[in-house]
């Protein structure tokens, strides 16, 4: 029963999703009817003089070619994203390489080890740790002044000997 009603419900989504994608279809279609109908409009030619008849080519042509230059810039935006995209990938591909997991093992824990793990560790003392956190902060536009000029350079030379 429990197989039949999870068949069921799959039947039902995917049925839903088939009407979705149906109407995703019709929208889209209607989508470039609408823009079609309002960025060409249908041409009213009858009527027209020969003079007419050429500055309207002349406008078609100068819109044809703003359409062709936006068209190549977007691809050219394209394309530079697709390399950026595969060199992306390729990076993710080489950190992914270099860093493998090794696979673990089971390790079976005899009655024998004891399970103080702390026990095991290193102290680490506390009045080490602060002498390493006490370094001389000193004013650096003095230590700038005082190697500026030859007499930093000889001191620097003096100090390196």
């Amino acid at each position: 029963i429990k197989k039949l009603i999870i068949l069921i419900y799959f039947y039902l989504m995917v049925a839903k999703a088939k009407d979705e994608l149906e109407q995703e279809l019709v929208d889209k279609e209607a989508e470039k009817d609408r823009y079609l109908a309002e960025k060409a409009p249908p041409l009213q030619t009858s009527g027209m003089s020969f003079a007419e008849l050429q500055e309207l080519c002349q406008e078609l042509h100068a819109k044809i070619d703003v359409v062709d230059e936006e068209r190549y810039d977007i691809e050219a935006k394209v394309l530079h994203n697709t390399r950026e995209i595969k060199d992306l990938n390729i990076k993710v591909l080489d950190l992914r390489g270099k860093f493998k997991r090794p696979t673990l093992r089971r390790v079976r824990v005899s009655a024998d080890v004891s399970m103080d793990l702390r026990a095991n560790l290193k102290s680490v003392k506390k009045e080490d740790t602060e002498k390493e956190k006490t370094v001389e902060v000193s004013d650096w536009r003095k230590n700038v002044e005082a190697m500026s000029g030859m007499e930093g350079r000889k001191k620097m030379f003096d100090a390196a000997q």
